[in-house]
């Protein structure tokens, strides 16, 4: 099995478990002083992995061009989980996470419209399947 595949595997697992432990957090208090909760531990996280990694080495690899994109990744990212912790305060956790994954379709058609990833039928069914899925959780 491919590295980047068991990474996949192991986010959505982890993923999962996010959204119902979530739930079971803010049940008391309001979403946003939950999630400023989580995203400290996030930080926290990510910071000590990252030092594990030795990530500093690449630091010189910084340029002002990746500084911007991962500044607007990290807004974008703040915004999607405001919204996101939002949702399952007072929505379904299910329904809200699959509405979420939505976000697949649009990741996938900026994928080849942006990175010029490789567009092949089998990723398209999926992305339709995704779709309509969706619709079919929103529609009345």
């Amino acid at each position: 099995m491919p590295q980047w595949l068991v990474y996949a595997l192991l986010a959505t697992f982890f993923a999962g478990l996010t959204s119902v432990l979530a739930k079971f957090g803010i049940k008391n208090i309001n979403s946003d002083l939950g999630l400023a909760i989580r995203t400290a531990i996030v930080f926290l996280l990510v910071s000590l992995n990252a030092l594990a990694w030795k990530a500093s080495r690449d630091l010189s690899a910084v340029t002002t061009k990746t500084i911007i994109f991962l500044v607007i990744s990290g807004i974008t990212t703040s915004l999607s989980w405001i919204f996101y912790y939002r949702a399952i305060k007072i929505g379904s956790v299910s329904y809200v996470a699959a509405i979420d994954k939505g976000s697949i379709v649009l990741t996938i058609l900026l994928s080849f419209w942006l990175l010029k990833e490789p567009v092949s039928p089998k990723l398209l069914i999926g992305a339709g399947f995704i779709l309509v899925g969706m619709i079919i959780l929103i529609w009345k």
